[in-house]
Order: structure tokens, then C-alpha cells, then sequence
């Protein structure tokens, strides 16, 4: 009888703990992955590495594979829109501080995006040339940035709707269309 009881309470503990370790599994974050040539902004289709400035992937419940933005501005509106009905399990950004180049950030500065903070309002066009949301690991590294280039540090959640989701005037102060743009329109003009 008092073999049975232990051999009882030896499998409920056992299956209680199994339990427990699924589940850490279950919730464990994926990794960040590298950046390909194949790897494809999700609004504007173009190579995510023929851009310059912080990038971010967004890994979606359900999904194998990252969906890329060719700037953390894109990213974070694609979290705010309501009509992205598909789950994020993680984003991760370009950790500015530990980029090898602002035109090639690499592939060993990805921190997840809630513990991020960023600069806004700043200098600097993101990939697109738009205004960017430019990541940093520390406060420091953001406060060192804002320095040289003015901004202003927020958190992820304080990143105003308006920043990321309102219009932005791509054109320079002559009417000229810039950055990745001004590119597109040039490579489109030598088709005709």
C-alpha cells in the first residue's frame, strides 16, 4: 500500500513538473534571425538590406519565418494597426548602439523591442526617409545620440500613434523626392 501512494505521488509530481517544463517552452521567445538577401520589407516589398538605418523583424504566432521592416517606424505601426489581425510574439530592433554602421546595422545588435528605448524626433530619415524610431540598448547610448542628431527618448509604448502612423512629406526643401524614393523614381525613369 505505502509502495502504490509513493509510486502515486512520484507520478503526479513527475507530470506536474513536465507540465511545468512544456510550458517554459512554449513561452520561450524566438531568436532573432539573420538578415538575407531574401528578406523583404512587409509593406514596400523592396530588399530589406539595400536600406539604411535600424531594421526590425516581427515574429507572428503560428508563423515559421520573421516578417521584415525596412525601418523600426514601419514596424511599430504594423503593431498599432488595427487591421494586422495576426499575433506578435516578439519584435526585434536594431540595437543602434551596438551597430557596426548606421548603413549596415548587422546582425549582432537585435534586442527585443520592449527593452529597447528609442529616439524620435531626431535628424536622422530612417530606410525609407521617413522619420525614425531609432533604437538603443541604454539610455546612455540614446542621450549620446540625441547629442549630435536632437530627438527626444521614449519607451516603446510612448511612441506616439501620430509619429508612426500619421502622413510623411518624403520631398527635400527643393521638391525633390529623397532617399530610397528618389532611387526608385530614378531606376523607374530609365525603364521608359
Amino acid at each position: 500500500m505505502k509502495r502504490t501512494l509513493l509510486a502515486m505521488v512520484i507520478f503526479a509530481a513527475t507530470t506536474i513538473l513536465a507540465g511545468c517544463s512544456e510550458e517554459e517552452q512554449s513561452t520561450a521567445l524566438p531568436a532573432p534571425v539573420a538578415m538575407t538577401e531574401e528578406a523583404v520589407g512587409h509593406y514596400c516589398n523592396m530588399a530589406v538590406l539595400e536600406h539604411e538605418g535600424p531594421k526590425a523583424q516581427i515574429h507572428l504566432k503560428g508563423y515559421e519565418h520573421p516578417i521584415w521592416f525596412t525601418q523600426v517606424r514601419d514596424a511599430v505601426a504594423f503593431l498599432r494597426s488595427p487591421e494586422e489581425l495576426a499575433e506578435a510574439v516578439v519584435t526585434y530592433v536594431h540595437d543602434m548602439s551596438k551597430a557596426k554602421s548606421w548603413a549596415h546595422p548587422g546582425d549582432d545588435a537585435w534586442i527585443n523591442a520592449e527593452d529597447a528605448v528609442f529616439v524620435i524626433e531626431s535628424s536622422m530619415k530612417g530606410g525609407m526617409s521617413a522619420p525614425e524610431a531609432i533604437p538603443f540598448g541604454t539610455m546612455q547610448a540614446a542621450e549620446t545620440f540625441i547629442a549630435g542628431n536632437g530627438g527626444r527618448v521614449v519607451r516603446l509604448a510612448d511612441i506616439p500613434d501620430a509619429y508612426v502612423l500619421g502622413p510623411v512629406d518624403l520631398t527635400a526643401a527643393d521638391g525633390a523626392q529623397t532617399g530610397a524614393h528618389a532611387r526608385m523614381d530614378s531606376n523607374m525613369g530609365s525603364m521608359q
